[in-house]
């Protein structure tokens, strides 16, 4: 089994090293090979996805991925800014399907941002759909405008696109998920303005008769928006398109105490996949020691359950997790009163020792 291991920025090759001393810790025979990607690709080799880069991800069987970016590439042009890498990715390798579970630890229910009888309990998957919607649908660009209410001025414009195909795929996906879960897919769109989602929604409905055992529900994304901070354990599974999905899985991970504690995997038609923190590449306080490493853990779980047929192991790396919680140690992006206050590689070893 080869894991291409992509550690980037910021970040990224901190937190990445405590996820693959965790893998090599669990006697499996696992192939990794690292590369530069991201502002690190642009150093090395003058593009932030290099073509070395690229095919290791190509070959391998899954990739783990740190964070890329920092606020000293941005004067770069787009297609040479850190961002470009991991757009880059899901487009070569057909990425389509963003898993991104936000669940809330008993032990960091202080942690959150909600009231603790909020979110006790909480266990959300948001299924995003990666590779089509406003980031990737053509025409766009910077023009001077030729209508409008200002003409001659200059507009940007970038275009919101589904085909039915993208719909499809990635409601397949959701409803699968469902049934392994709570049986209950919620799809989010703005069907009442905008006429990608009416296709969206009528796409889902139709999925929906191939699996009548799972309860199908629609919400306008602002309405969603709304409920997850009021009532986010009403959800199960909720599935939804590029944009939307992109703000809404942040705003649940504050609902988990951290966006540092959200793994997750970006998969293809096979299962092959990407696993990556949804957290950045924080610069502010890379170099530092003080990032938490759990999430790029907890997606190198996700990736031996998706993608390398691991399950057992990946439970095994998700109670050594718990146990650590419960053990009270947290670092600063999780501090409550009481705790044990570590850093990034303190709190690596303390699951590796729970392991």
């Amino acid at each position: 089994m080869k894991i291409a291991v992509l550690p980037g920025d910021g970040i990224g090759p901190e937190i990445v090293a405590q996820a693959v001393k965790v893998l090599n810790a669990l006697g499996e025979s696992f192939e990794m090979e690292t590369a530069p990607v991201g502002g690190a690709g642009y150093e090395a080799k003058g593009h932030p996805l290099p073509e070395e880069t690229l095919k290791l991800a190509k070959e391998a069987d899954a990739i783990l991925f740190g964070a890329v970016g920092d606020w000293k590439y941005d004067t770069l042009a787009r297609e040479l800014r850190p961002e470009q890498a991991i757009l880059g990715l899901r487009k070569h390798l057909s990425l389509f399907a963003n898993l991104r579970p936000a669940i809330c630890y008993p032990e960091l229910t202080a942690a959150s941002s909600l009231k603790p009888e909020i979110v006790a309990g909480l266990n959300i998957l948001i299924v995003r759909e990666l590779n089509g919607d406003i980031y990737f649908g053509s025409p766009k660009g910077i023009r001077t405008a030729t209508d409008g209410l200002f003409p001659g001025a200059r507009e940007g414009f970038d275009t919101m696109r589904y085909s039915e195909p993208e719909v499809e795929r990635i409601a397949h996906v959701a409803f699968e998920a469902a049934r392994k879960r709570h049986k209950r897919v919620c799809s989010v769109d703005k069907a009442n303005v905008l006429e990608t989602s009416q296709l969206w929604k009528e796409v889902l409905t139709r999925v929906a008769k191939d699996y009548p055992d799972v309860e199908l529900s629609h919400m306008y994304v602002d309405n969603a928006a709304m409920q997850l901070v009021k009532a986010p354990k009403a959800f199960d599974v909720v599935v939804t398109g590029n944009l939307f999905g992109d703000i809404l899985s942040d705003e649940a991970a504050m609902l988990t105490g951290s966006i540092g504690m959200l793994p997750s995997a970006s998969l293809d038609k096979n299962n092959k996949g990407l696993y990556e923190p949804s957290h950045g590449s924080a610069p502010d306080i890379a170099g530092q020691g003080i990032a938490n490493p759990l999430a790029t853990i907890l997606s190198a779980a996700m990736m031996l359950r998706y993608s390398l047929g691991k399950a057992e192991q990946a439970d095994r790396i998700e109670a050594a997790v718990q146990k650590v919680l419960a053990a009270g140690y947290r670092t600063g992006d999780i501090k409550t009163e009481g705790c044990k206050l570590v850093g990034t590689q303190e709190m690596g070893e303390a699951v590796l020792k729970a392991l």
